[in-house]
């Protein structure tokens, strides 16, 4: 045979599925868009198109959805667990299910303290709106054996419109780019981290509030690191993690510099005291790198976060 079939996969992408949890009149929502992805004895199928061995995707979609209410979702992890697990142990073929999971968050609406006489009641528990800030991620795979968990998010959009220099860099006959010595550093925030829980018989994270505390963690590292590169501040942020964090080994950055430069007002007789920007969205520069515990060794794939 002139060729060899090599890795291949198959599933059901992009399965969105929204639960709500009625706790009297208090509601609450997860929502959530998922992606099953499975691979093991698929030779045949390839080769012949026998479907022996075959799961139809739209079986998959099912599942996602009918373990949403027999399962509900406490965490995008942990929903991701169950489908993982239940993909590789009801079906001999199937050897790793990769569950990818992207979740839209919402927060609950304020509403004034009249609203009982318009609606006939004391308290409105049942209305949302979808926050604009970052969109949370996971990746589940497991073998049968071992689990690997990938979270993360992506479009958190950050700015420090001080304590941010950037000067001394290597010149040449292309360089054009004025030394700054307080400049405004913005970027939008892609971050994948991997948890050292792997096998069902160690203690498993508490999900929600990882994610939640390491958020909180590179956040605060980045309003409070005096930044003299978005290189310098990333590590802080990683570090931060990493250091705060012991469930995590490892956090991979993709953070594009969002840059700001000054306006020159000069012609309309007006100085620009660090106060009139222009936003540039493109092209910017792109900044990457993996942050690691010590005596780890790095997992996380380099296009999980990338361009």
């Amino acid at each position: 045979m002139p060729t060899i079939l090599g890795q291949n996969q198959y599933g059901k992408a992009e399965n969105r599925v929204v639960r709500i949890t009625r706790d009297g009149d208090t509601h609450h929502i997860k929502d959530l868009n998922v992606s099953v992805a499975l691979s093991g004895d698929m030779d045949d199928v390839h080769y012949s198109g026998s479907n022996a061995n075959v799961l139809p995707t739209d079986t998959t979609k099912n599942t996602v959805f009918a373990f949403a209410k027999e399962h509900g979702i406490a965490s995008a992890e942990q929903f991701g667990i169950h489908l993982a697990r239940h993909f590789v142990t009801s079906q001999e073929p199937i050897k790793t299910a990769r569950i990818r999971i992207e979740e839209y968050a919402w927060e609950r609406i304020a509403t004034s303290d009249g609203n009982s006489k318009f609606i006939g009641a004391d308290e409105v528990n049942h209305s949302f709106a979808r926050k604009g800030q970052e969109l949370r991620t996971t990746q589940i795979t497991f073998d049968g054996e071992n689990w690997e968990i990938i979270s993360g998010l992506k479009d958190l959009t950050v700015m420090n419109s001080t304590n941010s220099e950037f000067w001394g860099y290597v010149k040449d006959r292309y360089t054009t780019l004025k030394e700054a010595y307080d400049r405004v550093l913005c970027t939008d925030v892609s971050a994948a981290w991997r948890y050292n829980w792997t096998r069902d018989d160690e203690r498993m994270p508490n999900w929600e509030k990882s994610y939640e505390q390491a958020k909180k963690h590179m956040l605060q590292a980045f309003a409070e690191t005096y930044s003299l590169s978005l290189q310098q501040t990333l590590y802080q942020m990683g570090s931060r993690v990493i250091n705060s964090r012991s469930e995590i080994d490892e956090i991979r950055f993709s953070l594009p510099n969002n840059h700001h430069f000054l306006v020159d007002l000069e012609p309309f007789g007006l100085k620009n005291d660090n106060e009139v920007y222009f936003a540039a969205d493109r092209p910017y520069g792109l900044i990457e790198a993996t942050v690691l515990r010590d005596g780890v060794e790095p997992r996380i794939p380099v296009d999980m976060t990338n361009l």
